[in-house]
């Protein structure tokens, strides 16, 4: 058949897709690795210049910060002390922020320590020895004599029974914060007849014993700064020989 006027006699080729899905395009796979990528990238760069922009004291903070301290809390378990709260360690902060975070950690271990959750009737006696109070130094934990329920053998330094489960407690509380710690021994007046007054000897001898205890218990003994015996100088009583002076102060420094 003849073409028709003006025809070149070119031939015309029509390429139809074959509707695949990488049809013009790799696919976006790739995007996805490389947001991965620069992620990736941006944390290094802010790794890097956090470790070039902050301090010693500061990155421990941070380390700190991602590996949080537990401390117990009075409850149901059958040693009276339950799983609880979650203390991060006083870090390199301002002063302000620093008194504050010891302010919620010793409320917490007052709490503790003050018969607030006990599970026993047991556990709510040997608590009432317990009278805290906070001090500039610190939260101050005082171990006191009861009428008729000394914590020593007469007046020497043996510890009786609840001294010694208190002290256990002591050491299962206080070992869950890092804070330093130091002992002082106070004992009651004696009569001024007797030829060698033993206040003095007593109460460092009854410090001693209560170091020795929360040692024993698993109280790491380097964080204990000083024992300090202080006879009868400090009396809480207007009576000097009134019982209730006798007492050992465990206190958390800040």
């Amino acid at each position: 058949m003849a073409a028709a006027k003006g025809s070149t006699g070119a031939r015309i080729i029509v390429r139809r897709a074959d509707g695949s899905a990488e049809a013009g395009h790799h696919g976006g796979a790739w995007k996805v690795a490389y947001a991965d990528f620069v992620t990736a990238m941006m944390a290094f760069f802010l790794l890097m210049w956090l470790l070039n922009a902050t301090t010693e004291k500061q990155r421990a903070g941070l380390a700190d910060y991602f590996n949080p301290t537990i401390v117990h809390r009075p409850g149901a378990s059958g040693d009276g002390i339950q799983q609880g709260v979650r203390h991060a360690v006083l870090r390199d902060l301002p002063d302000s922020e620093k008194s504050a975070d010891f302010e919620r950690l010793a409320q917490e271990i007052q709490n503790q320590l003050t018969g607030t959750g006990a599970e026993s009737m047991q556990m709510t006696n040997l608590l009432r020895h317990v009278v805290t109070r906070m001090t500039d130094e610190g939260l101050v934990i005082e171990l006191t004599d009861l009428t008729g329920q000394p914590l020593f053998v007469d007046d020497t330094a043996q510890p009786q029974p609840a001294l010694i489960e208190l002290s256990r407690l002591l050491a299962r509380v206080l070992g869950r914060v890092r804070n330093e710690l130091a002992i002082a021994g106070h004992v009651r007046s004696y009569p001024e007849m007797l030829v060698s007054s033993p206040v003095w000897a007593l109460s460092d001898a009854r410090a001693h014993a209560v170091r020795n205890l929360v040692e024993r218990a698993d109280l790491d003994g380097q964080r204990i700064q000083r024992v300090t015996g202080y006879a009868d100088r400090r009396n809480r009583s207007g009576n000097p020989m009134d019982p209730a002076n006798n007492r050992i102060e465990v206190i958390l420094l800040r």
